[in-house]
């Protein structure tokens, strides 16, 4: 008999009146707060703007729990479907299975969607979430633990998690794997916080440790569970999963750094009021027609100095004239006056 051991809750809901509250649901809403939080904090320390992350977030969250569920019941289908089985469960959320493989591709298509709308390089914010979704998988698990499932061996030790019987279920006590993933989550976020700190990562390098470093430990932790699963040469899939996504991930991580080393010096470059803010476009304009006020009275100005100018010069000329014309009369008159004088002197 254990002495000390983790116990499970009861139950996994709450009813508030005819409203069902799910332990599930809270863990994985908590988890998404937790990656927008610090996902923004980072995305604003590496240049980006405020309230960008959650924007993009409105994509990638929907697209990643439709994701995380077909990934689960594809590879889970026959507690959905067959004799015996009402496929309706499969869309019952709420009472847990969300695979982390699908949820990550597809709410990463959802995330492109995002930064397309946006401007912005996905493998950027990529890099400022990767601790963020380490952390909101560390606060996920949690759900496992409202809804008694996705535990290991049967144990006696100290930390053994206490299941009571149910559907699907033995009651005893067994490693609790919920646990030991969310631990190395954490574990996980905070390698991949120091790592982008010590080496400037980049390019979506640091999602891709990110990535790496939770297959290494999500393969071992696989290998502990006992719920039924596939198995392909004596492994679970879920491990050949984590195999293979390593492999990928390492690839990338080692390629990115030879090909587009550094980190990119502008995540979001600013498209100005005309992209998003009719009012800020207007208002630019009126700015606009203010400024051509002054030029143009310079010009108008300019246009009359001119006129001026001519004017003067033309005057100046004409007096010039006129004095020169006179000089040449009085140069006529005299000599018309010398002529008599000369005739009555000869």
């Amino acid at each position: 008999m254990n002495l000390a051991y983790i116990p499970s809750p009861s139950t996994g809901v709450i009813h508030l009146g005819p409203i069902p509250l799910r332990g599930y649901a809270f863990c994985i809403i908590i988890g998404v707060f937790v990656a927008v939080w610090l996902g923004n904090k980072r995305w604003i320390a590496r240049g980006g703007k405020p309230g960008t992350v959650a924007d993009i977030a409105v994509w990638a969250v929907p697209f990643g729990l439709v994701g995380g569920r077909l990934y689960h019941v594809i590879t889970d289908y026959q507690l959905y479907f067959g004799e015996g089985r009402n496929w309706v469960d499969a869309f019952k959320i709420w009472e847990g299975g969300l695979g982390i493989w699908g949820a990550i591709a597809l709410g990463a298509v959802g995330a492109w969607i995002g930064c397309r709308l946006r401007g912005i390089p996905l493998p950027a914010w990529a890099d400022a979430l990767a601790p963020g979704i380490a952390l909101a998988q560390a606060c996920g698990r949690w759900g496992n633990w409202f809804n008694q499932e996705l535990y290991g061996r049967a144990t006696d030790l100290p930390w053994a998690l206490e299941i009571s019987d149910g559907p699907n279920r033995v009651a005893g006590t067994y490693h609790p794997t919920f646990l030991y993933e969310s631990l190395w989550c954490l574990g996980v976020a905070a390698l991949v916080i120091w790592a982008d700190r010590r080496f400037k990562l980049g390019h979506g390098r640091a999602f891709a440790l990110y990535v790496a470093a939770y297959c290494a430990g999500r393969g071992w932790i696989e290998y502990m569970r006992v719920d039924e699963a596939h198995h392909i040469l004596g492994l679970r899939l879920n491990v050949w999963t984590a195999i293979v996504v390593f492999v990928l991930a390492v690839v990338y991580f080692v390629l990115s750094a030879k090909l587009r080393p550094g980190r990119e010096e502008v995540v979001e470059p600013d498209r100005g009021p005309a992209a998003s803010d009719p009012a800020a476009k207007e208002a630019d304009a009126a700015a606009g027609a203010k400024d051509s006020e002054p030029k143009a009275g310079v010009d108008a100005g300019a246009e009359t100095g001119a006129e001026t100018g001519a004017e003067t010069e033309a005057k100046t000329e004409a007096k010039t004239e006129a004095e020169a014309g006179a000089e040449g009369g009085s140069a006529a008159e005299s000599r018309d006056a010398e002529e008599p004088k000369a005739a009555k002197k000869l």
